[in-house]
Order: C-alpha cells, then sequence, then structure tokens
C-alpha cells in the first residue's frame, strides 16, 4: 500500500456541522435530563419519618430535622376548600403562602361560611355537609360531630399540630387583679354576675361570647363543655371576636374569652391574669404589661413561654380534622397534616405566634 492511499480525506464544511451539532445536542440532553433528576429528586423521596399518626393523631417527633415541604410525598394536584376556625389565622397567612411557593400544584382556598359565624363549629359543619375538603379547630370534635360523620357513612378524625392560650379580656378601664379559672366558668354560667365578687368594683358584669356551637373556644367544667343551654341567661352573644373586642371597648363591665393570639395585642382591651388560685395568676402577655396609652407604638406581646411550659392554666389545641372517607378529601386533608408535619411547617407554626405540637414531646435523634 502506498503511502498517498494512507492519507485522511479531509472531512467537507457540511460534515464538520454536522458532528458539531450533534455533539452540542447530546451535551443539551445531558443536561436537561441532569436538571429534571434534580427537581424531581426531592418530590421522588419517600419520607418516611416526617409523619406517623398514632391513635391520638399526633404527628410523629421522630420527623428529620432537615423535612420541609419538598421532601412530602402524594401531595394532590388541584385546588381544594379548607376552613374553620379563626385562631388559626396566622397558621393560613404564614404557612399556607409558603406552601403555596414550595408546592403549586396544591392550591388551597379558604371557604367562610355564609349564614353563621366562622369558627371551629362551623368549620366542622360544612365538612360534614360537603362543603369543605378538611377543617381546622381549635377544640376537639363533640360527640354529635362524630356520631352525625357515623350516620354519613365515614369517620372524623382529628389530628393535632398545635397549641394554642385561651386569654380574657376586659374593659381597659376595670380595675381587677385577675380570675381563677373557676370563677371564670362561674362568670359565664351565671353565678358570677358582679365584679365585686372577684375582687373588682361594684358593676354588673356583662359577658361576651360567640355561640358556643361555632365557636373556636369553648370553657371547659369538669368534663363538659359549657354550651349555649348552660351559660348564664347574661351572655351576649357576638358573630366575631372583631365585634365582641368593639363591644368590650363600650361596655364598663365586659369580658371575653377568645385565642390568646388574637386579642393579647390588642389596643382597645386589657388581658386578665389566669390561675389555678388567686395566689398563682399567671399573664397571658410578657411581663411588663404595656399600658394600652402606648399601644399601637408598643403592644402587650404573647407569653409564649407560660403556655408551652403548662404554666398557662387555659389553652386549647389545634387540629386539622380529616374525613375518612377513602376519597379526595382525606388525600389532601392527610397532605396538608404532613406537610405541617415537616420541621419547615413546625417551625412556621411557632413563626405564627403558636406552640408547635412537637415542642411538647422530645424530638428523636435520626439514625
Amino acid at each position: 500500500m502506498t503511502n498517498d492511499s494512507k492519507k485522511s480525506v479531509p472531512l467537507s464544511q457540511d460534515a464538520v456541522q454536522i458532528i458539531r451539532g450533534l455533539i452540542i445536542g447530546e451535551l443539551v440532553t445531558v443536561a436537561i435530563i441532569g436538571g429534571l433528576w434534580l427537581w424531581l429528586r426531592p418530590r421522588l423521596q419517600v419520607d418516611n419519618d416526617a409523619f406517623a399518626a398514632s391513635g391520638r393523631g399526633r404527628a410523629t417527633t421522630s420527623a428529620l430535622a432537615t423535612s420541609n415541604f419538598q421532601t412530602v410525598t402524594n401531595i394532590p394536584i388541584g385546588s381544594f376548600n379548607y376552613g374553620g376556625s379563626t385562631a388559626w389565622a396566622p397558621i393560613r397567612q404564614l404557612v399556607d403562602s409558603q406552601i403555596q411557593i414550595a408546592r403549586p400544584e396544591l392550591q388551597l382556598r379558604y371557604v367562610n361560611p355564609t349564614t353563621i359565624s366562622p369558627g371551629s363549629g362551623s368549620g366542622i359543619q360544612m365538612l360534614l355537609d360537603g362543603k369543605l375538603d378538611f377543617a381546622e379547630s381549635s377544640r376537639p370534635l363533640t360527640d354529635e360531630e362524630k356520631d352525625r360523620a357515623r350516620k354519613q357513612g365515614f369517620i372524623l378524625a382529628e389530628h393535632q399540630v398545635g397549641i394554642d392560650g385561651v386569654a380574657v379580656v376586659v374593659n381597659p378601664a376595670l380595675k381587677v387583679s385577675g380570675l381563677t379559672v373557676e370563677q371564670l366558668q362561674q362568670i359565664y354560667l351565671g353565678q358570677i354576675t358582679n365584679w365585686k365578687q372577684v375582687g373588682g368594683p361594684d358593676l354588673a358584669i356583662t359577658p361576651f361570647s360567640q355561640h358556643p356551637e361555632n365557636a373556636d373556644v369553648v370553657l371547659i367544667s369538669g368534663k363538659q363543655a359549657l354550651d349555649k343551654q348552660t351559660l348564664g341567661s347574661n351572655v351576649q352573644y357576638v358573630y366575631s371576636t372583631t365585634e365582641a373586642l368593639r363591644r368590650l371597648n363600650q361596655t364598663p363591665g365586659g369580658i371575653y374569652y377568645a385565642s390568646a393570639r388574637g386579642v393579647v395585642h390588642q389596643c382597645t382591651v386589657k388581658p386578665l391574669p389566669l390561675g389555678i388560685n388567686t395566689a398563682q395568676l399567671i399573664s397571658p402577655y410578657q411581663e411588663p404589661f404595656v399600658p394600652l396609652n402606648e399601644c399601637p407604638q408598643k403592644r402587650n406581646q404573647l407569653n409564649t413561654e407560660a403556655i408551652k411550659n403548662g404554666s398557662y392554666p387555659i389553652t386549647s389545641k389545634l387540629f386539622v380534622v380529616i374525613k375518612q372517607n377513602q376519597g379526595k378529601e382525606q388525600q389532601v386533608g392527610e397532605a396538608y397534616l404532613r406537610l405541617l408535619a415537616t420541621e419547615q411547617g413546625q417551625k412556621a407554626i411557632e413563626q405564627a405566634g403558636l406552640i408547635p405540637e412537637r415542642k411538647q414531646e422530645p424530638i428523636a435523634k435520626s439514625k
């Protein structure tokens, strides 16, 4: 073979362009596949430790410390309705906006009732009526609500995710040092009707309350909730906490109880210390008390430490109420619960001024 026959034939300009295009195409394909994998990986990862429902419906405390909304699996796609407790408002404002950014496939829409006041009871009623996919509550389910669900062929399950304090507020001019839990209950039962009976001025007490069947917070006497039938005849019912605060400011002897997160910082009412006895009154606000004439430049802040360590005497539990019917309602309710059970969800609840459920127990270290 001659030396001339061994020489390589130079490629044409067209061939060079074709080869170059193939190489670039392969590089782009690899980059796209790699990018898709990085995007899908957290969504495909199974977060076995992030949530486990016990008989009491509690989020597991063995969740990975790094768990976040991206690690939660089986998130349904679509738009879903939810509603209920107004005590959940700070959670909805903070947590749900984060969920929408992290998981845009899940669209949540808060729905207010049309004929009754918003609250835990009305939200559960709307869930039973098929108007909501899941509900938020700041009180446990009643036997009546559970029975109604069973008659409709499914079970209502309540899952605790946090704790809120219950604050008692009065007209800012009222001079009374505080109340015991028993005195508060007797006021709403109509057994104590004048402030002089609890160390205050000679002034008739005007108790305000949401209708118990729709209220976010219920007072407990023994093992029975104080319902409308047992409340005193002098109790005046209001549509919402906003209405109660307005009327309380105009009523010298008025009193009202509600979510501490929603009323402690208000400028028009005065929160009262509460206790099991008069010698151990605990303030729902951080000491020292900020005088109302300094508000809104300064505001009283929630005493989260007292609520967290249990020294504050009245608290309410925050529940996600789920319809266990093997349908889309159960799927989205459980998905929302798994999101709140993550480390990101629990931190957001704390940032909203409430006590995460996980804070009540030591967090087990992941292996």
